[in-house]
């Protein structure tokens, strides 16, 4: 079973690092899943991700206290205004384009709820 977490984890940090770069696929969810699944499955791992220069402030801040850094918020803002742009220029129907600025705006009201860390 340890080997399962273990691999979903690294599935998990690969799916963050892709999500940087791709719009609408967030990063931060699965590196805390990362964390969570590493933590069940190997120490070594956990250290890993814990330890790491880049993700480990992002999952101790949101550990801690629930906070997101007003750096990332910005990033995920720029990157969540682009997709309806995008859903523009790709002549997406209007009742998705909707849906996306509907559930965009709650994301991001979820996002800036978040303390400042």
């Amino acid at each position: 079973m340890k080997y399962l977490w273990a691999g979903l984890g690294l599935i998990c940090v690969g799916l963050a690092i892709i999500g940087i770069f791709v719009p609408l696929l967030p990063s931060v969810p699965f590196l805390l899943l990362a964390a969570f699944l590493f933590a069940r499955s190997s120490s070594r791992l956990h250290d890993w991700i814990l330890s790491h220069r880049t993700f480990g402030p992002i999952i101790e801040d949101w550990s801690r206290s629930g906070a997101i850094r007003p750096r990332a918020k910005r990033m995920a803002t720029l990157s969540i205004l682009a997709v309806p742009g995008l859903s523009l220029a790709l002549s997406v129907p209007t009742k998705i384009l909707l849906f996306q600025i509907v559930i965009l705006s709650l994301v991001l009201a979820f996002i800036w709820s978040r303390p400042n860390a």
